[in-house]
């Protein structure tokens, strides 16, 4: 019920001219040189970018998904739990965030 690190990497790589660069101490995915989601490896969270409908959507179960719990987290930034979600809510979300970010 979990989505591995490699898997997250190719998921978010699967997309459309998606590139991968060093965002302070994670990776981060960018189309159109945007971010849609960063990667904390050490500790197996990611971060999606959302909007607020989204966002309260995707948020019904804290568990796989939460705010970010500060002023980034009001504009949509969004944690992923890489240990707790399962596989295809996990791409339900990150095909989400790309498609914000792509327009």
């Amino acid at each position: 019920m979990s989505v591995s690190i490699t898997e997250f990497i190719h998921t978010c790589l699967s997309f459309d001219k998606v590139t991968e660069a060093p965002h302070f101490e994670k990776k981060s995915f960018r189309v159109k040189n945007k971010i849609f989601a960063t990667l904390d490896v050490t500790n197996q969270k990611a971060t999606i970018k959302l909007n607020e409908i989204q966002q309260s959507v995707f948020c019904s179960n804290p568990i796989y998904l939460s705010p970010v719990p500060n002023k980034w987290g009001k504009q949509g930034w969004t944690i992923i739990h890489l240990e707790n979600i399962p596989k295809e809510m996990c791409w339900d979300a990150l095909q989400t965030a790309y498609q914000i970010v792509s327009q």
